[in-house]
């Protein structure tokens, strides 16, 4: 019973989140498959319902959780992407369970466990369409979906700034030195980190931008050195993806009518490069990981601003548990795990690796000393 109102839960965030990124969505066509989609988690849930009253006739249905009202607001600030990519991840496991279920009682599969991501795959193969194959593919999985890296980088860059300056914050202060020198060990912590951080990350973005422009630019060559064989590459590609010859050949002849469209179909056919992924600054890259980096190295050490000796310590890591708990509880917006557990568990290992650093700095102020 447990785990069927745990999958309430999911069919009611799943549909949730469905109807609420269709009513947001500009495209009719994409509108109206979100709209069927939440339709059937609604039946889904209802069904599950049915089963759960059976036994308890006084259950109420759920609403959306928490988490999932969470990444909708996080859509509005980062874009809808990364939504449409968990959903996609859902609807994966959704679909794992059903067949393992029925594999388990001996059941025939019935070829339609994936059917909703088959349903997006159709919608986006219909060349006649004007929806967005970018946003599409994010059920697919082809991309990177954009806004859930964005998410992730601000969670993932905080908990390194945070761990990273409480075990050192914490190894100074266990050697027992002045506030002073925690204080400036923790904020030379910080900016070293940071700067770290935000070059990584410049640098892999400019890396990507630089290697992507790079493949662009000798597709473009081969496009104007031998335009018969890019177009029987593309028709090719296209059969791999269960078109009859035909119907290949006719699309790779009206794309090749147009070089922009050629060399477009090229880009995201053959070589697989998202060109939306093209437009990102590696400056506003570095920037964000500087500042979300900062914002986790900040909690252990403003505490010796104000206060010293045991009560800063005290303050400090009463402040990293906090950072470390809200940390781990939005990881859940991926994983989907217990909230407690994955705040709890986050608090625990980063207490462990700050224990480990004042255990050595405790040590090593100790042999100083003698």
């Amino acid at each position: 019973m447990k785990n069927l109102k745990k999958q309430l839960q999911v069919e009611i965030d799943t549909s949730f989140l469905y109807e609420s990124i269709a009513k947001k969505e500009q495209e009719e066509s994409l509108k109206k498959v979100l709209f069927a989609l939440a339709e059937i988690e609604n039946n889904h849930a209802a069904k599950m319902l049915e089963r759960i009253k059976k036994d308890q006739p006084d259950f109420e249905v759920p609403t959306p959780s928490l988490r999932a009202k969470i990444q909708l607001k996080l859509g509005k600030i980062f874009g809808y992407d990364h939504i449409i990519g968990n959903l996609a991840n859902t609807e994966k496991q959704m679909a794992r369970s059903v067949i393992k279920n029925k594999l388990k009682k001996g059941e025939k599969l019935s070829g339609f466990e994936h059917n909703h991501l088959k349903i997006i795959e159709a919608v986006s193969d219909n060349q006649s369409t004007t929806i967005s194959s970018g946003l599409l593919s994010k059920f697919e999985g082809r991309h990177k979906s954009v806004g859930g890296n964005a998410v992730r980088a601000a969670v993932l860059g905080a908990n390194d700034g945070l761990v990273s300056n409480m075990s050192l914050v914490m190894g100074v202060a266990g050697a027992a030195v002045e506030n002073k020198i925690i204080l400036i060990t923790g904020l030379a912590g910080l900016l070293a980190g940071a700067i770290s951080m935000a070059l990584g990350e410049w640098l892999s973005v400019q890396s990507s931008r630089e290697l992507y422009l790079r493949q662009i630019e000798l597709e473009t060559e081969e496009l104007e050195a031998s335009p018969e064989d890019e177009k029987r590459e593309l028709t090719l590609l296209y059969r791999a993806k269960g078109m009859d010859y035909k119907t290949a050949a006719e699309l790779a002849d009206k794309i090749f009518e147009n070089k922009d469209t050629a060399i477009d179909a090229l880009i995201v056919e053959e070589l697989g490069i998202d060109k939306e992924e093209l437009g990102g600054s590696a400056w506003e890259a570095a920037f964000v990981s500087f500042f979300l980096f900062a914002i986790g190295a900040i909690l252990p050490v403003f505490p010796y601003f104000f206060s010293e000796g045991k009560t800063a310590l005290y303050i400090s890591v009463g402040a990293s548990v906090f950072g470390l708990f809200l940390i781990g509880t939005s990881i859940t917006l991926f994983t989907g795990k217990n909230i407690l557990f994955s705040g709890f568990r986050q608090v625990l290992f980063g207490l462990a690796a700050a224990a480990v650093t004042y255990g050595i700095g405790s040590l090593i102020g100790i042999s100083l000393a003698g």
